[in-house]
């Protein structure tokens, strides 16, 4: 049975690919084996990845709220768009979890002019620059154009030392991150040239997705029990994880939600962050 990707490419189904990502998601092997026959019962030739995507997280939210949630990662990172503002601050936040100190949406002076810095970040000897690529289109991947370009902007700066986190260094690290993926050329590009690459998929064991799962980074856009209005409410509250409704819950009372609804949040929350 052949299928239709997002790109428009057209595949054979994999449903093992499927079931493996239904595992991932916190299904056990019997549930994801009950949702691969659903969706065999009615799959057609020709019928699109998106509508396959869409009937497995129904079918899992049917098992699991935090099972769904966790399933739509990839769309819930992609909802943090469409300026990619708030995948600035989740990717400082990401840093963060792993013991960086970091300042978000800064202008520093190189060599010849100045750049705006998505994330600047601090941890030893290491002081790095962050530049993210946020796409809202899904099959738009980071080509060898991205690192050339920044590694002339990593060059510019690096021979200044910039005052921030309590000294004065230089920046000794560049890194570019994307919720997409990088092309084949801009990984070897990057790699030849010292540069660190974060995406969906990259590096194999440590990317974005992984990275996110180890540390319980959830977007607050994952979860299935708020709107996407009241998403919104909550980002510009500065409630950018889910983790962040554990330990500021009363903020719920203040976009509108009854008591029953705040405990599904809060109990969707607590399963999503736990397993």
């Amino acid at each position: 049975m052949k299928v239709v990707k997002y790109s428009g490419d057209t595949v054979d189904f994999n449903s093992n690919k499927l079931l493996k990502s239904l595992l991932k998601a916190g299904a056990n092997p019997e549930q994801g084996q009950q949702i691969i026959s659903t969706i065999s019962a009615q799959l057609f030739d020709g019928m699109a990845t998106k509508q396959i995507y869409k009937m497995a997280f129904a079918l899992l939210k049917k098992n699991s709220n935090a099972h769904a949630a966790r399933y739509n990662l990839r769309e819930a990172i992609r909802m943090l768009g469409p300026a990619g503002f708030y995948f600035e601050k989740y990717i400082a936040r990401l840093f963060e979890s792993e013991g960086y100190l970091t300042k978000t949406n800064l202008v520093l002076q190189g060599k010849c002019v100045t750049h705006e810095i998505d994330v600047l970040i601090q941890k030893d000897s290491e002081m790095g620059m962050v530049e993210c690529k946020f796409h809202v289109g899904r099959e738009v991947a980071s080509d060898v154009k991205v690192p050339m370009y920044i590694l002339s902007r990593f060059n510019d700066l690096k021979t200044k030392s910039h005052p921030f986190f309590d000294s004065k260094s230089p920046l000794t690290s560049c890194w570019i991150v994307t919720n997409n993926r990088f092309t084949t050329d801009a990984i070897t590009f990057a790699n030849c040239s010292g540069l660190q690459l974060l995406s969906w998929n990259y590096p194999e064991n440590n990317s974005l997705k992984s990275k996110t799962d180890q540390n319980k980074l959830y977007p607050i856009t994952c979860l299935t029990t708020l709107s996407l209005a009241e998403k919104e409410h909550l980002l510009q509250k500065d409630l950018l994880l889910v983790k962040d409704i554990l330990t500021h819950s009363s903020v719920l009372n203040t976009i509108g939600l009854s008591p029953n609804r705040i405990q599904n949040v809060l109990k969707e929350a607590r399963e999503l962050c736990s397993t």
